[in-house]
């Protein structure tokens, strides 16, 4: 390659910089999930609880102003996003039976969650 090429004008600014920083961030719970999901025995009773605690924790940084405006965006997508997989469990009576077998969750995790209960009895 030429290498007096001038790639100056490429690099990021420091902003640039602090908005990869806040995104690598924010990504995080799903580089976690994922590592979790891939080496844990993990079972179908643990997708729904997943599930909601990573929509807490981007309901929580999208309004939090640790991030910038485009952060926050992103994470409103990213919820956007993350319902319509959990609107997807409700096609398979699967996981909710999973939860209702595991002698950890049982209903106690629907009704904690504040299911409304004719949902829970749905689910059973």
């Amino acid at each position: 390659g030429n290498r007096s090429a001038d790639l100056r004008p490429l690099e990021l600014s420091e902003n640039e910089w602090d908005t990869m920083r806040q995104l690598r961030d924010v990504l995080k719970i799903l580089k976690d999930a994922t590592l979790f999901f891939s080496r844990q025995t993990p079972n179908l009773a643990m997708v729904i609880p997943a599930m909601d605690h990573i929509d807490q924790v981007f309901s929580d940084q999208s309004v939090s102003h640790k991030f910038n405006a485009a952060i926050r965006a992103s994470l409103g997508l990213a919820k956007k996003t993350l319902n319509r997989y959990y609107s997807a469990t409700d096609y398979s009576d699967l996981y909710r039976i999973a939860m209702v077998l595991h002698p950890q969750y049982k209903l106690e995790y629907f009704r904690h969650m504040k299911w409304p209960e004719e949902w829970i009895t749905t689910a059973v």
